[in-house]
């Protein structure tokens, strides 16, 4: 089992930063994936980005080359560095993990969702 705290989030205004952290607990050892999804009312849940214990990185469009992802796979944390903010960035951001099983599956686990709000 896993268990996921994130931090982070807030209120910022457009051009600022943030930095979202998911630390993970529990059955840490086969986690393989490590990333955040978000959320804005009325839209479908998006990936925002992902990092594979190698290291592998997955960016939606919309935000490549403003926000970088990052993990310590030894504290077993994910950060999300998000810069030049945009109101559109505006959502629910959650940690997202999945653990390798011992059946080849993976098993996907969620945070609690951080707010994340900008303003213009």
């Amino acid at each position: 089992q896993v268990q996921l705290v994130e931090s982070g989030g807030g209120l910022v205004q457009a051009g600022g930063s943030l930095r979202l952290s998911c630390a993970a607990s529990g059955t840490t050892s086969s986690i393989h994936v490590m990333g955040w999804y978000r959320q804005a009312p009325g839209k479908q849940r998006e990936l925002v980005a992902n990092i594979s214990r190698g290291g592998s990185t997955n960016y939606a469009d919309s935000v490549k080359g403003r926000f970088t992802i990052s993990r310590d796979n030894a504290k077993n944390i994910v950060t999300l560095q998000m810069n030049s903010l945009r109101p559109e960035d505006t959502a629910v951001y959650y940690c997202n993990v999945q653990r390798l099983m011992t059946d080849w599956n993976m098993r996907a686990y969620w945070g609690q969702g951080t707010q994340v709000t900008v303003s213009s």
